[in-house]
């Protein structure tokens, strides 16, 4: 893939992973990876909320592995990719969902299941005899294989996991900042955790579908992590990381378009890039802010108030 129009001469690394020629006519086919991108951004910027607040990278990761297992499955079969991947997904999320109401016990049944998936995804890949860029795409992401079937596929998921979040964001806001109070003040806290679960294998089955299962973090994960560092607004936390995770997906496949490179490595460099920016912003702030004295008059005017 390194060899280009022009004499069939190799121009190098750089021509290959940012390549411009042609690029108005190559626009025109990623119309529907351009709306897939902002469904994702979307989705993978509002669910990566609650995966921040309820500290459940490692479960993004997790169902990501069994999902690319149902997708391979699909591959192998010649049935829908898409239902493969959210059949994995769902799996994967409602076994860590029932098992995993602990910390500790998620954790085991994480560490079991992602191993197991990715023995599964490699040997159904193994059996797979079809294109290798197939193959490929379902681990690093594809950029113009987004059909008007799978968009279907990807617009209805994503407006059943949008309503979900609309249904259960506030009472599952509360039950991520503080479980004991909620549960105590009679919010349904396990029943809860079992259906963002679920809503979260949805949204990991969504993007495994563009970035690949290995780099799925970078929407659900990053983005959020990101507006977590600039902001602990309950409003402005969930814009920002929709704002940052459109910007990863968006950037990512405008870049990616006329090189050979997949998708992922754009979308995952601009979410860090955005990360980075974000830390760099939060340890300027600590820097300016000065601290209070112990004994301050505003201590004081505090105590006696």
């Amino acid at each position: 893939m390194g060899l280009v129009a022009d004499g069939g001469q190799d121009t190098g690394i750089w021509h290959q992973i940012f390549n411009f020629d042609h690029y108005g006519e190559l626009l025109g086919l990623v119309q529907n990876s351009l709306l897939a991108g902002v469904l994702l951004g979307l989705v993978g910027g509002l669910a990566g909320v609650f995966v921040i607040l309820r500290d459940l990278p490692f479960a993004v990761h997790g169902i990501s592995e069994l999902s690319f297992a149902g997708a391979s499955a699909a591959l192998l079969l010649g049935v829908n990719i898409v239902a493969g991947s959210i059949a994995g997904s769902l799996i994967a999320a409602g076994a860590i969902g029932v098992l995993g109401v602990r910390a500790r016990d998620r954790n085991s049944v994480i560490g079991i299941i992602m191993p197991f998936g990715l023995g599964l995804g490699v040997l159904f890949l193994s059996l797979y005899k079809g294109r290798a860029a197939n193959k490929f795409g379902l681990l690093t992401g594809q950029i113009i294989a987004v059909s008007t079937p799978q968009m279907a596929w990807l617009v209805g998921t994503s407006v059943v996991v949008l309503l979900a979040l609309a249904l259960v964001w506030k009472p599952l806001t509360f039950a991520s900042v503080d479980p004991e109070v909620a549960e105590a003040r009679g919010v349904p806290v396990r029943a809860l955790s079992l259906a963002f679960m679920l809503v979260l294998g949805l949204a990991v089955a969504l993007c495994v579908q563009i970035v690949g299962a290995l780099l799925v973090l970078a929407l659900l994960v990053t983005p959020a992590a990101a507006a977590a560092r600039v902001t602990a607004s309950p409003v402005l936390l969930p814009v920002l990381s929709v704002v940052f995770a459109l910007c990863a997906m968006e950037g990512g496949t405008l870049l990616a378009l006329g090189s050979t490179v997949p998708i992922s490595p754009y979308v995952t460099t601009i979410a860090f890039v955005i990360y980075l920016c974000c830390r760099l912003a939060e340890a300027w702030r600590t820097r300016r802010t000065p601290p209070v004295a112990l004994d301050s008059p505003r201590d004081r005017e505090q105590s006696h108030t």
